[in-house]
């Protein structure tokens, strides 16, 4: 488990995260999402032991890390693998040289240098390109010669600084899979930092949304998708484009009361409204619907507009609830 306790950290007195306390359990992969500026990338160098905290403390598996020095923290940090945006290969290697990397500087011997290198390059579909100068990669296969240096020392944890954001969506979707049976395989903990939602509802578990230093909102994928509580949150399920098989509805409101009413797994298939519009003593008119899937569950989203006395407002919102539906007002 990686625990982190009331980080904070600051650049020439500006302040970057301000009191971060998250907890990510072992054997996931979990997402941090948050727009450009809100400190995401301060936050994966702090976790990597890149860099050092202003304040706060940094835990792996109930032992403290933040305060590790000299060889105790590049120990540490040879126990940690890290995924970047813009692959950071060495251009002077070619593909055999850049896996290979960490291990020569971590003393292991030439021979087990080369089983493992052969054994990275299989595992990420590149054993053809063994002898490859890196100039004449794609995009998707650097990732994947990044992604086996990053495993080449076994790490515990593997951290994915906007893997996938350089990358186009085709590709993004082979290295999200590649991440994916990785995690699955050696039992790691993969951190996603992404300002992507697309990427968190493809391979995530949890996720928590960073917002000007703050974490703002944090739950399983499912949860955040289902019932957004920040305005952030929504903004960044707004953004999401459907994939094959979403559905989108959009019509202009011209009713007072505006409510988002939420769907998740078996209530997205049933004739909920049909029911609804036959039996509730209010008016209801749509407004506009989604539903999308993440990993095999569907959820659904309508934002509604009704019309009726609050009583009666009360009793359909009981109502649905029964039947596994959230009401949100969005005009409150």
């Amino acid at each position: 488990m990686i625990k982190l306790n009331t980080i904070a950290k600051s650049y020439n007195s500006a302040p970057v995260l301000s009191g971060v306390t998250l907890e990510i359990p072992s054997n996931i992969i979990y997402g941090i999402i948050g727009k450009s500026g809100a400190g995401k990338s301060t936050l994966v160098r702090i976790m990597s032991l890149l860099e050092s905290t202003d304040s706060g403390e940094i835990y792996f598996d109930d032992k403290r890390v933040d305060n590790l020095r000299g060889n105790a923290l590049l120990e540490r940090r040879r126990k940690l693998g890290m995924i970047f945006q813009n692959f950071n290969l060495f251009l002077s290697r070619n593909v055999y040289g850049n896996i290979a990397y960490p291990l020569e500087i971590s003393g292991v011997d030439k021979a087990e240098i080369k089983g493992r290198v052969e054994e990275l390059l299989e595992l990420v579909g590149l054993s053809d390109k063994i002898e490859s100068p890196i100039s004449k990669l794609s995009g998707g296969q650097k990732q994947r010669v990044a992604i086996a240096r990053a495993l080449a020392v076994r790490p515990e944890i593997l951290f994915c600084d906007e893997a996938t954001s350089a990358l186009d969506p085709q590709t993004t979707t082979s290295i999200l899979t590649l991440i994916k049976n990785i995690q699955t395989q050696m039992n790691l903990t993969v951190v996603m930092i992404t300002h992507q939602m697309e990427v968190v509802r493809e391979i995530c578990d949890f996720v928590s949304v960073l917002d000007e230093g703050e974490i703002v909102e944090s739950g399983t994928v499912k949860d955040v998708f289902a019932f957004p509580r920040t305005k952030v949150a929504r903004e960044f399920l707004g953004s999401i484009k459907p994939i094959d098989g979403d559905d989108i509805l959009e019509i202009e409101p011209s009713l007072a009361h505006i409510y988002r009413l939420h769907f998740l797994g078996e209530s997205t298939k049933k004739p909920v409204i049909s029911e609804f519009i036959k039996q509730s003593p209010v008016n209801i008119n749509i407004l506009s619907g989604t539903i999308r899937t993440v990993g095999e569950v569907p959820i659904g989203e309508l934002v509604v507009e009704m019309e009726g006395s609050a009583p009666n407002i009360e009793i359909a919102k009981r109502w649905l609830a029964d039947r596994d539906v959230k009401m949100e007002a969005l005009d409150a």
